[in-house]
């Protein structure tokens, strides 16, 4: 089955076909490291992430760049409030970063380029787009000339009044146009900046981006991938400059981008006070519960973030995590097809999982003859989702952890419980077993007498 992909350029699900099929290039926006990512942010890393996975099962080389920006705004606020320079933020937060999608399970890019490290390739483009005319130099800044490029708006599919007011544009009087963005600006004193040939300075977010993919990808790419949020202003300014100094009619062959996360229906933002820090979410819930909700729904389309969600994801993961434990025993086994065909088809998660999920019910319903290999199958299908791949004695481990019980406690109700049975008092036995339930507990009755586990929720 071929790939196929929703490109945003073109508006449609297209079959997926690289350049070079020995080697597909593919670039994802990465952080501006000046503080902890949130939700939002963490979606198109393990988005993205998958479709790397996916790619790499059909492609012998498939090489992915995800930037880190280390030279912004934003993080010479930090630092100057911080009293320090913008590395010890930016290291600080990249470190925070990696250590936190690692445990969504999102792995390295094979290449993570750093802005601070490109200064020389920005400084180079922008010359070129100089030398071309579609950038000018204005009292220490250097911008480019949307005029100059006549198929500006294309991704958005904005007019140039609709551009204009999308745009955060900043009233200044060298301007040749007002959506004339900024390639290189002058730099204080206090603030970051290198040699240039229009002084002291420092690169605008845009080009960082498009020297950074040139550099390591080459001039035309397969994929460029990013949250919706990016397509304007920041892919349409990316494809502006990268086609004007290269001189291509195209710079990447495919778009593609996700959608926002909503918390409790409510557009997630400071001011809202509902930004969810993932740094944070990790010190109540497993990365793997958080993994499985960013794929709940369709790349494409909005997800809606909750407690009852996490909870549904939880659950879930207990009762794969069981069937797991109760029937691997070593066997090796192909994902499922379903599953890989869903993640085909434009990364159909929601598809995916249900297949998943009735793989699970296959395997609780089947022979025992047929219960290993189904279990290795359902084990198979959950690494290309990025899910299933821990121990379970491992996974329910870390859940009775995370509840804080006391054991001595449980073990003494349970006690209790075992009385009531003896005595025929049922109504205190099941008040007894609703309440452990009810504190995350879950008791099996055998004939070796009662255990507990932590509960599927």
């Amino acid at each position: 089955m071929t790939i196929h992909l929703f490109n945003t350029l073109t508006r449609r699900k297209e079959a997926f076909r690289p350049l070079d099929e020995q080697r597909v290039t593919m670039y994802a926006c990465g952080p501006t490291v000046y503080n902890y990512a949130h939700i939002g942010n963490a979606r198109p890393a393990v988005i993205f992430d998958l479709l790397y996975r996916i790619l790499s099962r059909r492609f012998p080389k498939v090489v992915y760049a995800r930037n880190i920006t280390d030279v912004d705004d934003k993080i010479n606020q930090a630092a100057a409030e911080l009293g320090v320079p913008i590395q010890v933020v930016s290291e600080r937060f990249a470190e925070a970063y990696h250590q936190d999608m690692a445990a969504l399970g999102v792995g390295r890019p094979t290449i993570e380029p750093r802005a601070t490290d490109h200064i020389d390739q920005i400084i180079t483009m922008i010359q070129t787009l100089i030398d071309k005319g579609h950038a000018y130099v204005a009292e220490e800044h250097v911008l480019f000339d949307v005029e100059q490029f006549p198929d500006y708006g294309s991704l958005s599919r904005r007019n140039k009044r609709e551009l204009i007011a999308g745009a955060r544009v900043d009233v200044a009087p060298y301007k040749k146009g007002p959506g004339d963005f900024v390639l290189w600006k002058p730099s204080t004193e206090a603030q970051p900046g290198w040699d240039s040939p229009w002084g002291r300075g420092r690169p605008g977010w845009h080009i960082e981006c498009s020297a950074m993919s040139a550099a390591h990808l080459g001039e035309i790419i397969d994929i460029h991938a990013g949250g919706q949020d990016l397509v304007f202003p920041h892919h349409e300014n990316e494809i502006a400059q990268s086609r004007c100094a290269h001189g291509t009619d195209v710079f990447a062959r495919y778009w593609m981008h996700n959608g926002f996360v909503t918390v409790e229906k409510r557009k997630m933002s400071k001011s809202q006070g509902n930004t969810l820090i993932v740094h944070e979410l990790l010190k109540t819930w497993p990365g793997e519960v958080l993994r499985y909700v960013l794929l709940s729904a369709h790349y494409r389309q909005p997800l809606d973030w909750s407690e009852k969600v996490l909870e549904q994801a939880r659950a879930t993961l207990d009762r794969l995590y069981g069937l797991l434990r109760d029937h691997l025993n070593g066997q090796v086994s192909e994902p499922d097809a379903a599953v890989i065909e869903a993640l085909e088809d434009d990364l159909n998660t929601p598809t995916a999982l249900a297949a998943l999920n009735g793989l699970a019910r296959q395997l609780a319903d089947a022979d025992q003859a047929d219960k290993a290999e189904l279990a290795a199958r359902l084990q198979s299908s959950g690494s290309v989702l990025g899910l299933l791949q821990q121990q379970p004695s491992a996974w329910f481990e870390s859940m009775r952890k995370a509840i804080e019980i006391d054991e001595s406690e449980i073990r003494k109700l349970i006690e209790q419980r075992n009385q009531a049975r003896r005595d025929h008092d049922f109504e205190t036995a099941d008040r007894i077993r609703d309440e452990l339930i009810e504190r995350g507990i879950e008791l099996r009755d055998g004939p070796e007498g009662t255990s507990w586990e932590v509960a599927s929720r």
